[in-house]
Parts: C-alpha cells; sequence; structure tokens
C-alpha cells in the first residue's frame, strides 16, 4: 500500500472514529489490497455489536469510497 493511500485512509477515519468512540467502539486499519479493499478491524463495543455490519456499510466504507479515489470495498477482520 502507497503512503499516500495509506494517509488518506487514516484521515478519514479518523472523521469516523469520534462517532464509534462515542458508543465504546474503534476501527483499526489493518491492510489495503492493489485492489482497493481496505480492510478494518472493529475494537472495543464494535466487535459485539448487532450493527457492527451497518455500521461498517453505511459508515466506514460509504466514507472511505467517497472521499479516497480508488477504494472499492471494506472488509472487516477478526
Amino acid at each position: 500500500m502507497s503512503d499516500v493511500l495509506k494517509e488518506k485512509v487514516l484521515k478519514v477515519l479518523d472523521t469516523i472514529r469520534p462517532y464509534l468512540k462515542a458508543d465504546g467502539g474503534d476501527v483499526e486499519l489493518v491492510k489495503i489490497s492493489q485492489e482497493g479493499i481496505v480492510e478494518v478491524k472493529l475494537t472495543g463495543a464494535c466487535v459485539n455489536c448487532p450493527m457492527s455490519q451497518m455500521t461498517l456499510r453505511a459508515g466506514v466504507e460509504r466514507a472511505l469510497i467517497r472521499e479516497v479515489p480508488g477504494i472499492r470495498r471494506v472488509e472487516a477482520i477478526n
């Protein structure tokens, strides 16, 4: 993953992080693939939250696709 792409992704995650932390959760960047797939790890309360997939798609993925050209999808890993 290029440093420029990584910095852009981290910047977007930083804008989302306060909302996750308000509910006791957080998100960590794990990897960005050549195909534009971002792997993240949900932590804290997000790990066991039944709404975590909706948060991932509607919040994290939507923001990354909108703000970072080349990002196609976001996947959560355990």
